[in-house]
């Protein structure tokens, strides 16, 4: 049995269309969890909203006080460059907080968190892994994350030479560093829905489409992860 907290950002509406309702709602500290009790595994999902400080209230709240096994993130992000334009789907193998910056009092490199030996955060190895067994056509890549919805592909493809990133969106980060200290797995399922010409407009166009997607890959992964 699969006890797993999921976290969505926006894409709330493609969890319910392919769970429908929950079992359950119950309300933790002014936020509303929802839970779905399958067979196979019990699922606490939790509406965080946009932005790395959110992400990581939800990732705490949902491992103190449920204390599930692992957590799980699902969603739509930006491409920095035009081959995951195509692919889109992908997984996160490191997480780069690309905003964040002690470097003159750490002496460090910018981005740099210095518990890490670099400014690239790995997510879980064994639900990677696992993961990438379940559904092969999942790409593993470096995530540029920081509290910046980033539209322009002159500034996505700075990201990308600046830090080998594929992909750049608002959350990542919290998640898995909020993981990492609480020595929780995470495992984080994207789909591009903005490529390196596209933007605004072309998000919401596809949001609810390539939302969709990554929670139909999510699901495969949980009902086959024993």
């Amino acid at each position: 049995m699969i006890h797993a907290g999921i976290i969505a950002a926006v894409e709330i509406d493609a969890l319910k269309n392919k769970y429908g309702e929950p079992d359950e709602i119950v309300e933790k500290h002014f936020q509303k969890i929802l839970c779905y009790e399958k067979e196979t595994f019990h699922l606490y999902v939790i509406f965080s909203g946009v932005g790395e400080i959110a992400a990581a209230a939800a990732t705490q709240l949902l491992i103190s006080e449920f204390h599930v096994e692992m957590i799980l993130n699902f969603g739509v992000v930006g491409g920095l460059t035009e081959d995951i334009s195509k692919s889109r789907l992908c997984i996160v193998d490191s997480v780069v907080h690309y905003d964040f910056d002690t470097s003159e009092i750490d002496n460090c490199d910018p981005a740099r968190y210095i518990q890490y030996p670099s400014i690239y955060i790995p997510s879980d190895r064994n639900l990677l892994k696992k993961a990438m067994e379940i559904e092969p056509t999942l790409k593993p890549v470096i995530c540029a994350s920081a509290d910046k919805f980033v539209g322009d592909p002159e500034r996505k493809k700075a990201l990308h030479e600046k830090y080998n990133a594929e992909i750049c969106e608002m959350e990542a980060a919290a998640i898995i560093m909020t993981c990492d200290r609480n020595h929780v797995p995470c495992l984080l399922i994207k789909m591009v829905v903005d490529g390196l010409f596209g933007g605004a407009d072309e998000y919401s166009n596809a949001f609810m489409k390539y939302s969709t997607a990554a929670m139909d890959v999510l699901d495969k992964i949980i009902q086959n992860m024993h």
